[in-house]
Order: structure tokens, then C-alpha cells, then sequence
């Protein structure tokens, strides 16, 4: 699985060091100079970028305009196109909508999996696989994971419930072919519960990174709880306020409970 944590702008010259591509926020590309900078050095120096459409950040997808002017001008290597959250009708004519228009030839698209309860869910994703789409997103912030798997702490119950649902992804004969890309987490630990199953391709989350900016050190199995840290708080951070041993130490770490198997 490959990573990328995002991080605030006073660390993205040194992400590298930590992240195996570049996950980029379209939005911040039209508000912050400095980070189009580093996104426009990014695709120079030919790193492997997946632009998001910012849903997560914005409460829904940015601007259809500005992100079809994003992905032809940035050209990144695969792009999330924008989705309904919990609504896996919307999310699909919004992925066979963005189907219609041409992309730079090393743009790939994928797109992100919705529905109000794990049978829509699955619905959704074999939708997508019909349109076409060979690799899917798969959110950490379902309500219903907690459903799909009741735990009395319920950043436990999410992440047991979101590995529970890709479990059900890998059986359906329709998506044998799929790969996958797993959106944020809620505790580290989940991603030593998939054993490093191949068809999961790559992971985003600024988990540990945000733990850092709380002034939390990552354990040895990870962490109990999600941070409270929201990247939309913390992007303007100075680095003189971060902790960046305590940066490296989460990031590090994280690859490591990424690699553990499940049985260890």
C-alpha cells in the first residue's frame, strides 16, 4: 500500500520524506500560491499525484469548472472524481457524468464508493465497476460502519466496520479486477487488519501528522481515538509550532502498523 499523510503547508517541501506520492486538494490550489508551487514542482519532477475533488474539506465536491481546469493543467495521475456523500445514486451519475469529457492520457479516474447503509454501498460499487471504473475510494466516515460492527468505542467500531465492508468488496465477482484506495482512517491500526492485501493500492490520511500537532505520540499498535486536529485548523501552522521529530516518529510508524499483519 502506498501512503500520503497531508500535511499543512510549512511541510510540504519535507513530505516527501514521509510520503510515497502526493495527494492533492484542488481547492487549495486556487487559495494558496504556495502550495500550487509545490504541486506544479510535483508534477515537473514527475511524482505520482491523485488529486481529490475536496468533499471532505469543503462539505462537497469544488467547482466542476476549476476541477476539470485542474486536472488538465496539473495532469495528475489519478483523479477522484466528485461524489454524493452517503448517496450512492448521485455519486454514480456523478461518476458516469464525468465518463464524457477527455483527460490528460496519464490521468486515471476513480471514483468513491456512497450509500446510506453497507447495501446500497455495495450497490454502489458494483455501479461504478459497470461504468467502467477499475479502481474505487472507499471513505472512513460512514455513519453505519458503526452498524456493520458495534463497538464501544466507536473509532474502533468505524474502522472494524469500514475493514468489514472491504472484506465483502473483495467477494464480489464484479469487482475480482477492482483496486482500491482507502480514504483517511480513524485509528491507524485498522490498516494492519487488511495483511497487506495487494489489491488495496494506497491509503491517504493526515492521522498521524495531526496526532503530532495534539502533541500525541503514536504506540506501538497506534492510537485509541481519532485526533480532534482537522487540517482546516492547522494549515496556516507555523513551523516553529510543530514538533517535527514528533511528525516523523507518527509517519514512520504508521508505515510500519501498515506492514504488520494481522496474525502478528
Amino acid at each position: 500500500m502506498k501512503v500520503s499523510h497531508e500535511v499543512p503547508r510549512c511541510l510540504l517541501t519535507t513530505s516527501p520524506e514521509f510520503n510515497d506520492y502526493d495527494y492533492c486538494l484542488p481547492h487549495l490550489l486556487d487559495q494558496d500560491e504556495e502550495y500550487l508551487k509545490y504541486f506544479e514542482n510535483a508534477r515537473d519532477e514527475g511524482r505520482y499525484i491523485i488529486m481529490d475533488n475536496s468533499l471532505h474539506e469543503l462539505g462537497e465536491a469544488y467547482d466542476y469548472d476549476r476541477l476539470r481546469y485542474w486536472v488538465n493543467e496539473l495532469k495528475p495521475n489519478e483523479f477522484i472524481v466528485p461524489d454524493v456523500w452517503m448517496d450512492c445514486h448521485k455519486t454514480a451519475a456523478q461518476a458516469k457524468y464525468w465518463k464524457q469529457f477527455k483527460y490528460p492520457k496519464n490521468t486515471k479516474l476513480t471514483a468513491v464508493i456512497q450509500g446510506e447503509n453497507k447495501n446500497e454501498a455495495y450497490l454502489c460499487a458494483n455501479l461504478l465497476a459497470g461504468l467502467g471504473y477499475e479502481k474505487l475510494c472507499v471513505s472512513y466516515g460512514a455513519t453505519w460502519y458503526n452498524d456493520f460492527f458495534p463497538h464501544t468505542n466507536t473509532d474502533m467500531g468505524k474502522a472494524l466496520g469500514r475493514v468489514r465492508f472491504v472484506q465483502g468488496l473483495f467477494k464480489l465477482n464484479q469487482l475480482k479486477d477492482i483496486k482500491f484506495h482507502l480514504l483517511g482512517c480513524s485509528i491507524p491500526q485498522e490498516f494492519s487488519w487488511y495483511d497487506n492485501n495487494p489489491r488495496i493500492e494506497s491509503i491517504d490520511t493526515s492521522n498521524p501528522v495531526m496526532a503530532a500537532l495534539e502533541g500525541i505520540w503514536y504506540n506501538d499498535n497506534g492510537l485509541n481515538t481519532k485526533p480532534k486536529a482537522n487540517m482546516n485548523d492547522f494549515f496556516d501552522i507555523d513551523f516553529r509550532k510543530v514538533d517535527y521529530l514528533n511528525v516523523i516518529h507518527n509517519t514512520r510508524r504508521f508505515k510500519e502498523i501498515v506492514k504488520k499483519h494481522i496474525n502478528d
